[in-house]
């Protein structure tokens, strides 16, 4: 039995798809089952992390954890990896960030702290760990469906800003095997996970408009005004702002580096920008 936290997301629906084609039993942790659309044979269950409810019952008869942030920061997330000891849980495969570095600047980026405070978590659990880094998620290009929908315009204070975007189905296909492994080779492995190509925010952008048959651009603005626009309840301005800065950094250098590990691990080439794109063409159509 696999438990997947964040099994509505853009990694976990993919992931849970991947262990039921392997036939493995799922249990989908979402905090609305009644609209989460997973497949019959999966056992769907309500949870939600940020709540201070016991995690233990979650766990019963586990075998290993999908843990991602995304389903629940903090303490929540900690309360689980405790929960998933006790219940005799033997693997956890965690979906961290290659904004992790093992070095003093993990302490001086937030994003960086966040994941880097829960890979310590998991480490300290005695538990079998394997983790995987991502970069750049492609599916961060959905924050420009809006924009797109209506005008074809994005405004991005970066149109230069360079990554190596990598599509969900490759991370959710590590984690498969990752969460499968049957001989070892992923345990106490950090898997760095990159797209297999750079590409600017312009050429995310016009590589979208090729997929839904419509022009696009971007038009730049201050980064005052982007970190504006992305701050809101749960993300503070200062955050947003230093979020903005560290993009605006990938102008003259990547903030990551490409990595061939998608390939490396599973055997198949790293999708391309373009195939996520033309997959996703009904989300900015």
């Amino acid at each position: 039995m696999i438990v997947v936290t964040g099994a509505t997301g853009n990694i976990g629906r993919r992931l849970v798809d991947r262990l039921v084609e392997e036939g493995v039993p799922v249990r989908a942790l979402t905090r609305d089952p009644a609209s989460a659309g997973l497949p019959a044979q999966v056992e769907v269950v309500r949870a939600d992390l940020t709540e201070d409810t016991d995690p233990a019952p979650l766990l019963a008869g586990a075998d290993a954890l999908f843990l991602n942030l995304a389903a629940g920061g903090g303490d929540s997330v900690e309360r689980l990896i405790d929960a998933a000891v006790k219940a005799g849980v033997s693997r956890i495969v965690l979906n961290s960030s290659l904004a992790v570095t093992g070095t003093p600047a993990d302490e001086t980026n937030f994003i960086a702290r966040s994941h880097a405070l829960l890979e310590r978590a998991v480490r300290e659990s005695g538990l079998e760990w394997t983790f995987l880094r991502g970069g750049n998620y492609a599916t961060n290009a959905l924050n420009w469906a809006p924009a797109i929908r209506e005008s074809g315009v994005v405004r991005d204070p970066h149109p230069g800003a360079r990554s190596v975007p990598v599509h969900e189905a490759d991370l959710a296909d590590v984690a498969a095997l990752a969460l499968l492994d049957r001989t070892g080779a992923h345990a106490g492995q950090v898997h760095r996970l990159t797209g297999p190509e750079e590409l600017t925010n312009a050429q995310q952008v016009a590589a979208i408009g090729e997929a839904v048959g419509r022009p696009t651009r971007i038009e730049q603005i201050s980064e005052d005004e982007a970190a504006e626009a992305m701050a809101g309840p749960h993300f503070p301005l200062a955050a947003a702002r230093q979020l903005v800065r560290l993009f605006g950094q990938s102008v003259d250098a990547p903030a990551f580096a490409r990595t061939e590990t998608v390939e490396r691990v599973t055997g198949h080439p790293a999708r391309t920008f373009a195939q996520w794109a033309r997959e996703h063409a009904g989300d900015f159509s």
